[in-house]
């Protein structure tokens, strides 16, 4: 079962991001703060609920919540800052995005840069603790889901529709036939032998 709070605040936003270990696509967060007596019996870790689950609840968050903010970084953003860095602001500016503004901040995880005035408390495995980081889990990743699949449209022979950007073997296959796109992480390591990808 999770928790409702974290602290007595009203507005309690939770955080939380998707695509951070991907090849290919942006990382994206989102930040939502539900009212005091939201309920869902389908609430787990949205690493666990299905792609279906997933897109079924989408809706019921929006709907019921009390604001919510969703950020995409792209690669060259990734590229520049790193990854963790592309995380954490993600995350901040989804919360800056938010009216009203929050109170407290729950985040899922173990890093993040305070945002002024506002108090925060980082929790390992949040999204599967707390019901706003498991909301904000299930946004970053149906609206991380949703651009995969129409950047699929454009590049449909790395099936980012199916692996979303992630380093599956038919993934790193692609890459190794096509070369890469704009929108793969240069900074990564897109193939396992690779020491430097010069395309």
């Amino acid at each position: 079962m999770l928790s409702k709070n974290y602290s007595e605040f009203l507005f309690e936003a939770g955080t939380d991001e998707a695509g951070r270990g991907c090849l290919a696509g942006p990382v994206t967060a989102a930040a939502v703060i539900l009212p005091k007596d939201f309920e869902n019996e389908w609430f787990k870790d949205s690493k666990q609920l299905s792609e279906s689950k997933r897109f079924l609840l989408k809706p019921i968050i929006e709907a019921s919540c009390v604001c919510f903010a969703v950020t995409h970084f792209d690669p060259p953003i990734i590229d520049e800052i790193n990854i963790l860095n592309a995380s954490i602001n993600a995350m901040r500016e989804s919360l800056l995005k938010l009216n009203p503004i929050p109170e407290f901040i729950i985040v899922d995880g173990n890093r993040f840069k305070p945002l002024p005035n506002i108090p925060h408390q980082c929790i390992i495995k949040g999204d599967s603790k707390y019901l706003s980081i498991a909301a904000a889990s299930i946004l970053a990743k149906t609206y991380r889901d949703e651009y995969m699949n129409q950047i699929h449209e454009e590049f449909p022979m790395y099936n980012w529709k199916q692996n979303k950007g992630y380093p599956t073997q038919e993934h790193r296959e692609a890459i190794r036939k096509y070369g890469t796109t704009p929108y793969h992480r240069m900074s990564f390591k897109l193939l396992p032998e690779q020491l430097k990808l010069d395309f």
